[in-house]
């Protein structure tokens, strides 16, 4: 039985990310019995099994002091970044695509953060959308400005990094995982500032 039930559970996971329907802070990666298979083929122990998922929309420690991972993305140009470009200053990625709902209502808030915190802070919107060629208009649509747009249309970063979009992760200056917040966010108020402030 747990042999067979493993793929299914990670499927789920990868299908369980972005909702197009869900309503602010409800994405995160929450499996029950419903989303993975019937309840008379879930054991008990397999169903409650390994630690409880952080609340979407919360603050997640669980992964401080990881390394930036070194998947290459490009920057609006086409060239090819990594985060370790970035060094020297925190840089927030958020995880999104232009077909994710709770990723486009933050996207507004991402911005004014990028065009609050200036050179302190860098904002990385990293789209995980197949197609590049609609990021850039989508953004543009959008009137976004402060934080720049870069791709990831190789979807290294998903899932390795994250299952779940949007997904927003707070590096420091040496590189280092500080927090992550899955699920969306008003990222332009006081207890974000509080939150990206411990890095800097």
């Amino acid at each position: 039985m747990r042999s067979t039930i493993v793929p299914v559970l990670l499927c789920a996971l990868l299908a369980g990310g972005c909702d197009r329907q869900s309503a602010p802070g409800s994405q995160g990666n929450v499996l029950d019995a419903a989303n993975v298979a019937s309840a008379d083929e879930v054991q008990p122990d397999e169903a409650t099994a390994g630690p409880a998922a952080p609340k979407a929309g919360t603050f997640d420690a669980s992964h401080k002091g990881e390394a930036a991972p070194a998947h290459a993305f490009a920057d609006p140009s086409g060239a090819t970044k990594t985060l370790a470009d970035f060094r020297g200053n925190p840089v927030l990625v958020n995880l999104w695509a232009t077909w994710c709902i709770p990723c486009i209502r933050e996207l507004p808030t991402l911005d004014a953060l990028a065009a609050r915190e200036g050179g302190k802070l860098q904002v990385v919107l990293l789209s995980q959308d197949t197609d590049a060629s609609k990021v850039a208009p989508f953004v543009a649509k959008r009137g976004l400005k402060a934080a720049t747009a870069y791709t990831d249309a190789k979807m290294a970063w998903l899932p390795s990094v994250t299952a779940t979009l949007p997904t927003t992760i707070l590096y420091d200056a040496a590189g280092k995982e500080v927090w992550r917040v899955v699920g969306d966010r008003d990222w332009s108020g006081e207890e974000a500032a509080e939150a990206i402030a411990t890095a800097q």
